[in-house]
């Protein structure tokens, strides 16, 4: 007979009385906090027959069918607002990374099944080799931005095979279930981006067998084809306790797992040395390089010639070489792309700068020569796109500094300003009221306006597929003024455009019920109510609301007394309502005797 003070589970483990969990609990918290911590709460302890394993509920999720349609040029479209140069780059990655979700899709569709995927099938994992700053951990984070995926971004070079300050390769997965806030089914489908995986070669100078780096291969062998990465952590304190309080309310242990099978792991590097090999390579073959020939520079192209044999003499494991198929090959960056990624309105550098000096109250323009000079500095330091930033800060940093506390409200960059900011620093502060300055600032203004216009319509394929939205050159003025009074990338202005132009389209089929008219906005109208939003920030629905209550006396008075209840409101409306309403009644007074046939006769259409 078994003693009361003694409760076996279903397998004749001895579970713990309320007293032993209380006592481990209060030594482990001592132990890791000393005496700051007690517990002084009792525990319930849950009867005999309710103790069981759960072997999910949380880690048994009910799967669902990923909602994700898009398609590789549609991505890559995207990508190329973004991203300058590296066109191989955005087209391989576009293209193998909206398979890999859709084949998802299209296999949970067809089985119905709790995992995705079949047996033996190649997952599309990716291999990204390139220098420092040409926008390999940028292009990733823009793919997961744009699909709503989870992301999360770990570095190689802190991992050892078994593990970092008490953690492991596993720990990004978990990341990945928090980046998805605990949703297990999102976090399945998300990206993992582990940067500097060059590190973990093994070192070819190494005598004997570089376990430290051929370890971390192996540990991340079956996280990138299938795995299932418990949630629950031994050295994890809060996993613990949450384990712990899980207990106490159902009485069943929770098993929380995240299988691995469909998150796609993305890795990058600088390969340095990865050309001589193969240069090698090539001259062995006689190809693409003669023997006799020993340039002190191996051009950076040669990469593209890259195989998995290559990379195994590099130092990589064969098994972790094949777990990554698809090798993608950057290209460096010259002066001239670093001028042109200046120039592009979505660049993260000049928008960081406009904000930087908007938390002042300053506005900030550059001319393009000084973005030419910017771009020069930054070439010279051979660090990529990161160049860019230092180069800028070195810059502005003086007026950073010293512009706050005056009251010049307009910064114009300039070539002379790039080449002695101290000297242009000084002139600008005797000099505030210079009239040449303030012109070629407008000047300056008016440019960037027109590049921001030329930048949408190179795209308006992409900006014009909401139902019903014509993009036109006034229209993609209203979208630029949107970007630089948010200081957003021209994306987020477009989307936050289709946002106040559907509240617009809302609020105009919501007054048929409230007014018991049938109104309609024109294009122009439309136009001047979103130009009044982005000037007062006010709402565009309730602009629009409040435009036709103060019509609607007027326009129930033209329908009293023509029978006409569909009204087209103009431009005119928006600008001078009462002249509206007047012009619109007079026209009821001059056309009563001439028995109209058609609305459009009073709808507002008809010549002032």
């Amino acid at each position: 007979m078994m003693d009361d003070d003694v409760i076996r589970n279903e397998v004749g483990e001895k579970l713990p009385n309320q007293k032993e969990l209380e006592k481990e609990l209060s030594d482990y918290l001592s132990k890791k906090y000393g005496n700051r911590i007690k517990i002084i709460s009792p525990f319930v302890y849950p009867k005999a027959q309710e103790i069981g394993t759960e072997e999910g509920k949380a880690g048994e999720k009910k799967e669902q069918v990923i909602n994700f349609d898009m398609l590789p040029e549609e991505l890559e479209s995207h990508l190329d607002s973004f991203v300058v140069k590296q066109n191989q780059a955005k087209a391989v990655l576009a293209t193998k990374v909206c398979t890999h979700f859709n084949r998802i899709k299209h296999f949970k569709k067809q089985t119905n099944k709790k995992k995705g995927g079949g047996v033996g099938m190649i997952k599309n994992n990716v291999l990204m080799i390139g220098p420092t700053g040409v926008g390999k951990t940028y292009i990733v984070k823009l793919i997961a931005q744009k699909l709503g995926v989870p992301f999360v971004k770990g570095d190689a070079t802190k991992f050892s095979e078994t593990g970092y300050v008490g953690g492991d390769v596993e720990d990004l997965v978990r990341d990945l279930v928090y980046e998805a806030s605990e949703d297990i089914s999102l976090a399945e489908n998300g990206i993992i981006y582990i940067d500097e995986v060059d590190k973990i070669a093994s070192s070819r100078n190494f005598i004997g067998h570089d376990v430290s780096r051929t370890g971390v291969q192996r540990a991340l062998l079956k996280p990138m084809e299938e795995t299932e990465v418990d949630l629950k952590v031994p050295h994890d304190a809060v996993s613990q306790i949450q384990a712990i309080e899980h207990f106490r309310r159902t009485g069943k242990k929770e098993k929380r797992v995240v299988n691995t099978r469909n998150i796609l792991f993305i890795m990058s590097g600088a390969f340095g040395e990865l050309g001589n090999i193969i240069k090698k390579r090539l001259q062995k073959q006689g190809i693409g390089f003669e023997a006799d020939v020993r340039p002190t520079e191996i051009p950076w192209e040669i990469l593209k010639e890259v195989t998995a044999q290559d990379l195994v003499e590099f130092g990589f494991e064969s098994e972790f070489v094949g777990r990554l198929p698809v090798v993608v090959v950057f290209d460096e960056l010259t002066k001239e792309d670093l001028v042109e990624i200046l120039k592009n309105p979505n660049n993260p550098i000049i928008l960081s700068k406009r904000l930087d000096f908007k938390a002042y109250g300053i506005d900030i323009k550059f001319e393009e020569e000084a973005l030419v000079k910017i771009a020069e500095t930054a070439a010279k330091e051979k660090t990529g796109a990161r160049g860019l930033v230092s180069a800028i800060e070195k810059v502005l940093i003086p007026f950073e500094k010293n512009l706050p506390s005056t009251a010049i409200k307009r910064l114009l960059v300039t070539a002379e300003l790039v080449e002695d900011p101290e000297a242009e620093l000084k002139r600008l502060k005797e000099g505030v009221d210079d009239p040449l300055r303030e012109a070629r600032f407008e000047v300056a203004a008016l440019t960037e306006l027109e590049n921001i216009k030329s930048f949408i319509e190179e795209r308006d394929k992409d900006f014009g597929r909401t139902p019903g939205l014509e993009v036109n050159d006034a229209r993609r003025r209203l979208i630029s003024e949107i970007y630089l009074k948010k200081i957003s990338d021209v994306n987020t202005a477009f989307e936050e455009f289709v946002v106040m132009y559907q509240e617009i389209k809302a609020e105009e089929a919501a007054l048929a019920h409230d007014m018991e008219l049938n109104v309609t906005f024109d294009d122009g109208a439309i136009d001047e109510l979103l130009r009044r939003s982005i000037e007062t920030g006010q709402d565009a629905g309730s602009l629009t609301y409040q435009l036709a209550k103060k019509l609607e006396y007027g326009l129930k008075l033209v329908k009293d007394r023509s029978g006409v209840d569909h009204f087209v409101v103009t431009k005119d409306a928006v600008l001078d309502m009462d002249k509206y309403i007047n012009d619109l009644v007079k026209r009821y007074y001059r056309k009563e005797y001439c028995a109209p046939q058609s609305e459009d006769d009073f709808n507002g259409r008809d010549h002032q």
